[in-house]
This record gives C-alpha cells, structure tokens and sequence, in this order.
C-alpha cells in the first residue's frame, strides 16, 4: 500500500490555476522530491497534502486511507504528517526539548521524554535539550524542526525548501545529514525544492512541474539521461542549444550528426548538448582541417571542474559559442585548437519550440 498519494489534485487562487490534474504516489520509506521554478504550484500541491489548503478537487490518500476527498477533509493534526518549512517555526521561549514535545501533549510524561530523546538523538542534537533556539546556528534549528516533525512518528513527512535559509557549506552538510536521518527512520518524504542539484541529491524519485502540471517523474537518472522535452533538460543546468532539421533520421552538429529520435526528415528541431558531453582533445600541429574541432575562447577553473569556452571551427564567426566541462583543471590557451568527442548519450533532439 502507498504511504501517500495524490489522484487528479487541482487547486486554484481565483482565476489562477496553481496545480492542475496532479496525480503522484509515494510508496513507504521512499523520499520524492516535487521539483519547478517558482510559481509551478509544487508548494500549493504539498499544502494541500497536508491539510493546510483545503481541497478543491480529487483525492488525498494516506496509507489507503482518504483524507481529503469524497466529501471529507481531515485537518493537518489528523493526517500524521510532519512537518518542515523554510523558516522551521521553533518556539523562541521554549527550549529544544519542549519544542520537540510540542506536539507529543497527549502522551504521558515518560513517554514523551522517550520520545523527545529519541528524536534528538537521531538528528544529533542530544546535547543541546536545554538550549533554546536563539543558542543555536541555522542548521541546527533545522535539525530541532527535523525531530520535532519526527517525534510524533508520522506516516509522512512534508518539507517545504528546507534549506533555503542556509548558507552553501551549511546547506551541503545539513541535507546530507537530513537523507541520512530520514532514511534511517523510514519515514515516506515529500520534499519541495526549486534546486534540481538538492533534489537529485535527495530524492528516491523526482517529479518535475511547469505552470501547474508535472511534465515527468522519474529517477533523478531517469529525468537527466532520459528527458520528456527541452524543459527538462535544460532544467538540470546549462545546455549548449543548435538549431537543425532532421535528414536521413539524424541532424547534423559541429560536433557529429545525433539522431533525430524518430522526428520526420524536414523536421526543424532543436539539438540540445550538456557540457560534460563535449570531449576535448589537444591537437599538437596546429588548427585541423574541421570536422570536429574548436578553438578555445577561454578556460576558467570552477574548483572541481573547468570550464571552457570554445567556437566551432565549423561554423562562420559570430555564430554562438559552446561550453565544455572537463573533470579537474584543464585550461588550454585562449586560440589554442581542440578535437571534438561526443557523448551522444547527453545529447537531446526535441522538435524546435514554437513551430
């Protein structure tokens, strides 16, 4: 049985349609991310799981049970959902100890002292019970608010951009360290997030929304190697984008011909190439004759990788330039002439949008 699922959830703010026929279903002790810009209706999707919108049609389903739906709506406190959001709401006048046994009121006391000792200990912050929130680094609130979500053992977690309010070293250790809480408690977690990096790093499976609709769900392996259109794939970082048309099944680039997917011969189409799927080589006598090589523009270090700016020796001067990212430092001279590999692998032919 699925811990949590969504069946053709719509919601709407007037005349805005925020989420539009959503379905997603997760299943027990997986972590799914709902990834989109700002606006796709990723947030007002989680709100409505949780009971904090009231919903306007299909169903919320809690481990087989409806929540929401078919004429009942449970409120937050009945649904057994934790929850985490951006700016993680501790109680200031409280301590860490009483903010985790907030929501334990109805236990008895030695229970509730279990419970929040239980939690504690397993986001690591055992030894700060007595401290109270403005004692404490950002990240450790975040793991206060983590435990107190944890300690009524909910059927479901809901996190709302957990760590948006923290800076990027903290942010790296915090959401390592929340995957590993969230895994070792087996709790099914729904997380949003408008960072495709975060998201790939913490989730089981992703489900990416545009405008009110999710355009694919899938692994994050799925989602990178495997994307439904030019969204997703631009989605997960920077892409070098051709224009072609489609001849004999394949189009051609400056870096080989990539097949056309199936798309008819005529079709115009878009080609679109991570940098990690350019391959460079130097080639020691001077520019070679073309196919296939490029002149580096500039090379720039990016601390685990770098960067180069190239120009196709294919194409006539001023046309658009491309970016190649290589492991570690390579940094060829400015003018110096490079062999082209592709990775066809991460390279992606979608028809050209708006023909």
């Amino acid at each position: 049985m699925s811990s949590l699922s969504l069946e053709h959830v719509s919601h709407a703010f007037g005349d805005l349609l925020a989420v539009d026929d959503l379905s997603l279903t997760l299943e027990p002790g997986e972590v799914v991310c709902l990834l989109g810009p700002s606006g796709c209706g990723k947030t007002t999707a989680l709100r409505v799981a949780a009971g904090l919108e009231t919903l306007q049609q299909g169903r919320v389903l809690i481990d087989g049970e409806v929540v929401a739906g078919e004429g009942r709506e449970r409120p937050p406190e009945e649904r057994s959902v934790g929850l985490v959001f951006q700016d993680y709401a501790l109680f200031p006048h409280l301590s860490v100890a009483d903010n985790v046994a907030f929501g334990l009121r109805r236990l008895a006391a030695a229970e509730r002292r279990a419970r929040v000792g239980e939690a504690l200990k397993l986001v690591g912050m055992a030894a700060s019970a007595e401290a109270y929130p403005h004692m404490l680094s950002g990240g450790q609130q975040q793991r206060v608010a983590l435990a107190r979500a944890l300690a009524p053992r909910p059927r479901v977690m809901l996190l709302d951009e957990p760590f948006s309010n923290l800076d990027a070293r903290l942010r790296q250790q915090v959401r390592d360290d929340t995957l590993h809480v969230l895994k070792q408690s087996g709790t099914t977690t729904l997380m949003v997030t408008h960072d495709p990096e975060e998201a790939m790093f913490m989730a089981d499976r992703i489900a990416l929304m545009r405008d009110g609709r999710m355009v694919q769900q899938g692994t994050p392996a799925n989602l990178y190697y495997e994307p439904a259109d030019s969204f997703v794939a631009s989605f997960f970082g920077e892409i070098n984008q051709l224009d072609g048309v489609v001849k004999a099944g394949e189009v051609a680039t400056p870096f080989g011909a990539v097949a056309a997917g199936g798309l008819p011969d005529g079709s115009p189409v878009q080609v679109l190439i991570r940098p990690e799927a350019l391959h460079l080589t130097p080639v020691d006598d001077g520019c070679p004759v073309p196919p296939h090589s490029v002149a580096v523009m500039a090379a720039r270090l990016m601390g685990r990788t770098s960067l180069i700016h190239l120009r196709s020796l294919e194409l006539p001067e001023g046309s658009p330039h491309f970016h190649a990212r290589v492991p570690g430092r390579f940094l060829p001279p400015e003018r110096q002439c490079l062999a082209v590999a592709l990775d066809r692998a991460q390279a992606f032919v979608f028809p050209r949008e708006g023909r």
